[in-house]
């Protein structure tokens, strides 16, 4: 599977990254301690953001997304 990292001081090839980085935000309060959160809390929301459809992937989820790759020809290939 390819791999994207962004460049140092490209601030313009991080828009995707930084609006996935801010994503668990909108389920975690401001400032919240993930210690306090259990592992099947955490799960649930991982799962939430792995099946929420986003314009970057054609209005697929990542989900869908990785099962597309991992079931092609091309996973094959790497």
């Amino acid at each position: 599977m390819p791999i994207y990292l962004c460049k140092p001081r490209s601030p313009w090839r991080r828009g995707t990254n930084e609006n996935t980085n801010r994503l668990p935000r909108q389920c975690l309060p401001k400032g919240a301690d993930l210690r306090t959160f259990s592992h099947a809390d955490l799960d649930a929301i991982a799962h939430e953001l792995n099946h929420r459809p986003r314009k970057t992937h054609g209005c697929l989820t990542p989900a869908e997304v990785c099962a597309d790759l991992l079931n092609s020809s091309d996973a094959l290939t790497a």
